[in-house]
């Protein structure tokens, strides 16, 4: 069978059908309905909450969270729906303030702003980033039960009325996307995120992503509801990217409604295990702290003793933000926390974002990577096996695993939640 990968710099792949258990992506839903009639439908429908129009009497000034560049959210098509909500039910236009919750992501660019935002809106509504980086901007608002310290954006302080902007889809580190995630990390400091990220650290992937109820999202939700989160609007979409469902109202219950919409979405139910799975990272592949969602959906579906051959393109190289992912390469959860004992590493999101993938390449199995925007040196740095196109990582593969290795290939890689159904 032929396959291809989402990008034109990369060669299809022939795989012998004798080897071949199925290639799986994400659902595609029939819709009626346009993407404005959904979202105008959601708004007008909250869930677990009274339309914007009663929660804001008495409320002036307004913050809008929005998730940043690395999402698919169709801001374009919610936020101007979403301004007149506003205006209309007596927000005044300049009270309405809008930050991007970057994470730990870089700032986005003007032109990323132009292409999320829209030129028009952007002239009317002016759209800032979140500096995580800058300790001056944040407040502490205490700890949660748990102990993780709450570090967030000062501007919550300016506001009466916060409302979330986002997607769910399935996520290694709080099971889902969406809901209290465009809090923490969306709008946190870094120390913030690393305890939440190293606490997901502590579990396999199985046992988190596609979670709905997990210990990361409850601790997730309890610095989000302290920050002041009130309403949140979030997209299900589909495999092809199209926006299928919209959940609006309480940060809590509109979440979990959404989450299993996505789960219905996202979830690929997988015969067994395989021997290779071949996973790209699409939507997430600016660089290698997120296309490795890639590898963490692989984790689903390859067998202990395994490989997996993550393709993708990481323009940006391995991560901008976080260097030291090079530095250290990736790692077991035990030699991982030494380092944080040592004192080596100093970063628990780094740490974190280490044993996320080491768990999957040196724990369960071995890691392959074919990336134009990665060098060899580099990819053997981090701990993987390199390969200049599929074609030669499959035959790698062949040469480590044999020639009558079962194969599993992922399509959207970033999103899609595999499950073997002996599991189910």
């Amino acid at each position: 069978m032929r396959i291809s990968f989402p990008y034109p710099e990369i060669d299809p792949l022939e795989i012998p059908d004798k080897n071949l258990i199925g290639l799986f992506s994400p659902s595609t839903m029939k819709v009626d309905k346009s993407e404005e009639e959904i979202i105008k439908e959601a708004l007008i429908h909250p869930i677990g909450s009274p339309p914007l129009s009663q929660r804001l009497k008495g409320r002036e000034k307004v913050l809008v969270l929005v998730d940043d560049y690395t999402r698919t959210t169709p801001t374009q098509k919610i936020l101007p729906l979403l301004m007149e909500e506003l205006i209309r039910t007596g927000i005044h236009k300049e009270r309405i303030q809008i930050l991007v919750a970057l994470g730990t992501h870089r700032p986005m660019t003007e032109e990323e702003m132009r292409k999320k935002f829209g030129e028009e809106f952007l002239k009317e509504f002016p759209v800032m980033n979140h500096c995580w980086w800058d300790s001056s901007q944040l407040v502490s608002l205490g700890e949660t039960e748990k102990g993780t310290p709450i570090l967030v954006n000062r501007i919550i302080h300016e506001v009466d009325f916060i409302i979330g902007v986002g997607q769910i889809v399935p996520h290694r580190v709080s099971g889902f996307s969406g809901g209290g995630n465009i809090i923490q990390p969306g709008i946190c400091g870094e120390e913030t995120t690393g305890k939440t990220h190293w606490l997901a650290a502590k579990f396999r992937g199985q046992d988190i992503l596609g979670k709905i109820e997990n210990p990361v999202k409850d601790e997730i939700e309890q610095v989000a509801l302290k920050a002041g989160l009130q309403w949140i609007i979030n997209t299900i979409q589909d495999g092809t990217g199209r926006t299928v469902d919209v959940v609006a109202g309480d940060p809590l219950l509109a979440y979990r409604k959404g989450a299993e919409r996505s789960l219905q979405v996202y979830r690929a139910v997988i015969p067994v295990e395989a021997d290779i799975v071949i996973a790209d990272s699409h939507p997430y592949d600016s660089d290698l702290w997120l296309a490795a969602k890639g590898i963490y959906a692989s984790e689903l579906a390859v067998k202990e003793g395994g490989l997996v051959i993550l393709i993708t393109p990481c323009p940006e190289g391995v991560s901008p933000s976080h260097p030291e992912v090079l530095k250290f390469g990736y790692q077991t959860y035990k030699d991982t926390e030494e380092m944080i004992q040592k004192g080596s590493i100093q970063k628990w999101t780094v740490a974190a974002h280490l044993v996320h993938v080491g768990r999957v390449i040196k724990e369960r199995a071995k890691g392959m990577m074919v990336s134009k925007g990665i060098s060899k040196r580099d990819t053997e740095r981090l701990g993987f096996i390199y390969a200049k196109d599929p074609k030669e990582a499959l035959e790698v593969g062949f040469r480590l695993l044999g020639r009558e290795a079962k194969i599993t290939v992922l399509q959207r890689g970033g999103e899609i939640l595999p499950q073997i159904s002996s599991s189910r």
